[in-house]
C-alpha cells in the first residue's frame, strides 16, 4: 500500500530495471507464478491474461473478484504474478504483465510505461479512494487528545522509542514498497522521530492490534480502504495539508498525503487486442465498502477465489453491469 505526487517514491525508483528486478519479472528471482482456479477455460476468445499480483490484502480482493470474473463469465485463462507494485509496471514492457488491478497514483511510473513508452494505458478508475497518513490505536487519541495534532507530536516522542528507533520516537511503516514519504516528512517537518519497516501489511496490522489490546503507544503508516479499520478504529494524526504540488520533490516533502482515485492499468497490447478482458478491466468498478467485504473475507481464512465467488454471487447486476 504504498502503497507520485508522494506515492511510492522510495525504495526501487522507477526508471532503474535492475537485473534483479528483471529476474523477478522472469521468475528466477521470487516472482510466483500460478494459475487461476481449476477449471478455467482453455484458450478462447479472450485468451491468456497475466495479471499481477501486489502484496496488500485489498489488492488481493480486487484480482481475486476480477480473476474470478474473468475466468468464470469470460473463459479467459488468468496467470496471478507476485510482484511489487514498481516491477509490475516493468511487465508491461516485457510483455509479461497485462493488468495492473489497483494503482495508487505513482506519476513517475506512468509517465515512463503510459506517456513516454507507450506500452500501458489507463484503464480508468476502481471506484475506490484512497487515504495514506499516519495513524495512533484509539485509546493514545483518547488519553492524549491532541497528539492528533502533528505540530504535538514532538511533545510526544518519548512514548514511542523502541529498541529500533535511536533513542527516538518511531514511525512504524510497512512493507518498504508501499508508498511512502515518511522519511522525508520526519526530516522536513523536524520530527524527533525514526522510520522503521515492520516488513509487511501482516506485520503493521498485528503491531496496531497488539497496541490497542495492550495500550501501549503506537505512531504508523496506514491507509483506507483496509478492512482492518473495522476492527480497530485507528485515529489519523493531522500532518500540514496536502496541497498541489507540495510533495512534488520526494526530498522536500513536507505535507500530507494526497486523496487517491485509484485506478487500473492495463498494457497497451491488451487494449488494443479486442479482448474481453479488456473490457472487464476498464467496467471493473466498486466502492471501498466492497472491497473491504472481500478483504476482511480472505483474512478471515477464505481463499481468494471462494470471497470473490461470495461476493459476485450478491452482486449480480453490478457484475451484469460490467459485462455489457
Amino acid at each position: 500500500m504504498s502503497r507520485t505526487a508522494g506515492l511510492l517514491k522510495r525504495s526501487l525508483p522507477a526508471a532503474a530495471a535492475t537485473v534483479g528486478a528483471l529476474m523477478l519479472l522472469t521468475g528466477c528471482g521470487g516472482a510466483a507464478v500460478n494459475q487461476s482456479a481449476p477449471g478455467a477455460a482453455a484458450k478462447t476468445d479472450c485468451g491468456t491474461v497475466n495479471v499481477a499480483l501486489n502484496a496488500w490484502v485489498g489488492y488481493t480482493a480486487d484480482a481475486a473478484v476480477y480473476n474470478y470474473v474473468a475466468t468464470n463469465k469470460l473463459g479467459c485463462t488468468v496467470v496471478e504474478k507476485n510482484l511489487n507494485e514498481q516491477i509490475s509496471w516493468q511487465g508491461f514492457a516485457s510483455g509479461q504483465v497485462d493488468v495492473i488491478i489497483e494503482n495508487w497514483g505513482h506519476d513517475d511510473l506512468t509517465k515512463q510505461y503510459i506517456t513516454d513508452q507507450k506500452v500501458a494505458v489507463d484503464a480508468g478508475p476502481t471506484g475506490n479512494v484512497g487515504h495514506i497518513g499516519w495513524y495512533v490505536p484509539p485509546w493514545m487519541a483518547a488519553k492524549y487528545p491532541d497528539i492528533t495534532d502533528g505540530k504535538n507530536l514532538n511533545k510526544y516522542a518519548d512514548l514511542f522509542k523502541t529498541s529500533e528507533s535511536a533513542g527516538k520516537g518511531q514511525v512504524l511503516d510497512g512493507d518498504p514498497a508501499f508508498v511512502t514519504n515518511d522519511e522525508a516528512l520526519v526530516k522536513n517537518l523536524n520530527l524527533d522521530y525514526k522510520v522503521v519497516f515492520s516488513g509487511s501489511e501482516a506485520a503493521l496490522i498485528q503491531s496496531f492490534r497488539t497496541a490497542e489490546a495492550n495500550k501501549t503507544p503506537l505512531l504508523g503508516y496506514f491507509y483506507d480502504p483496509q478492512w482492518f479499520l473495522s476492527e480497530v478504529p485507528l485515529v489519523k494524526v493531522e500532518l500540514p495539508a496536502w496541497t498541489p504540488g507540495c510533495d512534488a520533490d520526494p526530498e522536500k516533502v513536507a505535507c500530507d498525503y494526497p486523496e487517491y482515485k485509484l485506478n487500473k492499468v492495463i498494457s497497451k497490447k491488451l487494449a488494443d487486442s479486442g479482448s474481453p478482458a479488456a473490457k472487464l478491466a476498464t467496467a471493473f468498478n466498486w466502492t471501498n465498502e466492497d472491497q473491504n467485504s472481500v478483504a476482511k473475507d480472505i483474512q478471515g481464512g477464505m481463499k481468494p477465489d471462494a470471497a470473490a465467488k461470495k461476493w459476485v454471487d450478491a452482486n449480480g447486476s453490478v457484475v451484469d453491469g460490467w459485462l455489457k
